[in-house]
């Protein structure tokens, strides 16, 4: 695994993470995820590093087979609202279908940071932040939140991230990768397993 280097002027390190847990074009999810990450490098995005993947059942619990999940890091000139746009496009290359939130999917590729930025401001990440989980399912923001809202309570996000950089810090919480990890219950990380 290649760790993610400093970005250079004019380039911002983000970080996505892919999952996926019914077949594509491409194949069976794992090989979806895959094809997803070859997809995504283009002129404007550079692959930096990859995580291996995991394998994390579906939420809520019995909703759907297990999913195959990983994160990336890329180094990208596009603003983050363009570079979702480009995570969509490769979504929809992928049969991506939106019917029902968190439900199964092909693939979803889901912007988690983009470099320090809080978008689109503090006051508002910490609304989508503090969200109850029985709204979490059923509302989605109208703009992009970032850092992702939920990332510190996902371990099939955290544990690929620890993967490829585990030092980064949450330009909201302080925290970082390995800390917010550390923070998580046992019987929320034990389920999520390498390939």
């Amino acid at each position: 695994m290649r760790q993610p280097k400093q970005n250079h002027k004019g380039l911002t390190i983000a970080y996505v993470a892919l999952g996926g847990n019914v077949p594509s074009s491409a194949g069976r999810p794992e090989k979806t995820v895959q094809a997803a990450k070859r997809a995504i490098p283009c002129e404007s995005v550079n692959l930096l590093a990859e995580s291996r993947l995991f394998r994390t059942p579906a939420f809520p619990s019995g909703s759907g087979p297990d999913f195959v999940n990983a994160v990336i890091a890329v180094e990208t000139v596009l603003s983050a609202e363009a570079l979702l746009a480009h995570l969509h496009d490769v979504e929809a290359s992928f049969e991506r279908t939106r019917d029902a939130r968190w439900g199964a999917r092909t693939v979803d590729l889901d912007l988690i940071a983009y470099g320090a930025a809080i978008l689109p401001d503090r006051m508002r990440f910490q609304v989508w932040h503090d969200l109850p989980l029985d709204r979490q399912m059923t509302q989605a923001p109208e703009t992009l939140i970032l850092p992702h809202p939920r990332l510190q309570d996902r371990a099939f996000v955290l544990i690929p991230m620890a993967d490829i950089d585990p030092d980064w810090r949450h330009p909201v919480l302080g925290q970082t990768v390995q800390e917010m990890l550390a923070a998580l219950p046992e019987a929320e990380k034990a389920p999520v397993l390498p390939l």
